[in-house]
This record gives structure tokens, sequence and C-alpha cells, in this order.
């Protein structure tokens, strides 16, 4: 699918994308209905107007900070506005992490992380395939982050990366 770049209307606002678009750089694209992007906190009334002036729709607020948008095209945008300290690098390293249509992206570490912590059975599905994927030095930088900034959802990390191995065969099972 093809979304659109909103980087001349967000502009010099840095943003990413995150959600079922951003999983398509790591595995095989899924079907959805929207474009989710991730802004800075701090930018976000500012994101909000730019939307507005470009004809963008608001439709509400997201239960998990952040606002809704209908696309001139009629598409759905959600914008999530990042709180946590690591949402700043995050946004920052996406800006060279482009998937193939050029759309800056989330690197795979931080999207298993904003995707574990959604809880929902298809972040967790996602989180799944992407981790049943990883690299080794991928999944090394995918701990390290937990570690960092979820601690206490290591072994649940582990349990994940075990089932997405299972999933595409590359473990068997005991």
């Amino acid at each position: 699918m093809i979304w659109p770049d909103l980087t001349p209307i967000l502009s010099p606002i840095r943003w990413a994308v995150v959600g079922a678009v951003a999983t398509r750089l790591y595995m095989p694209e899924r079907v959805t209905r929207d474009l989710d992007i991730v802004v800075e906190a701090t930018n976000g009334s500012e994101v909000r107007s730019k939307l507005q002036r470009a004809g963008f729709d608001y439709q509400g607020e997201l239960s998990i900070g952040g606002s809704s948008w209908q696309m001139p095209d009629d598409e759905l945008l959600d914008v999530l506005e990042g709180h946590d300290a690591w949402w700043k690098e995050a946004i920052s390293e996406a800006q060279e992490n482009r998937d193939a249509q050029g759309l800056p992206v989330i690197p795979m570490r931080y999207l298993i992380l904003v995707k574990f912590q959604a809880g929902r059975v298809q972040d967790i599905a996602d989180v799944t395939r992407m981790l049943g994927q990883a690299s080794g030095s991928t999944l090394d930088a995918v701990r390290v982050l937990f570690e960092q900034y979820a601690s206490q959802d290591r072994e649940d990390l582990e349990s994940l990366i075990e089932l997405g191995q299972l999933e595409l065969g590359l473990r068997e099972q005991s």
C-alpha cells in the first residue's frame, strides 16, 4: 500500500511511522486501515495545527495519547504523542531508517517495545512475527532496550522470541 509522506506538511517537525505500516519493514505487510505516526509530545499542538491547515479533519483523541484524523483522501491517520524519554531517540533514528516508500520508520527495537506495551492481541502477534524473523544482533538490541525501559517484562519478551521462532520453524518444541 502507498501511504502519504507527511514531511511537506509537518516539516520541520520530525515524525516516524509506527503501527502496522511500520511492521512492513520487518515482516510481510498486513492490511491496515490507518497510518499511525508518532511525534514528540512537545510538538503535539503544532502538529495538530499543521494537519488542520492541510485539510485534515480532526476525529478525536486517542486513549493512548494523541489524536485521530481523516486525511483529505479519506484515509485515517493516528498521531501518537510520545511522552517517554526514549521517543526522541527513536524518532531521530527513524529519519535514517526508511521503508521502500521512503517513509521514516521507527527502528524495530522501539516498535517491539511500543507494540508490547500496547498489549493488544494484534500487536502481540506482530511482535512475535517480527521477533521470529529477527537476527541475533537485532534480538540483542531489543533485549538491551527492554532491560533499560521494561526490565520487568524481560521474561515475557523471551517467551515471545521463542514463540516467533517456533512459528517460523526456527526452533523445535521441547
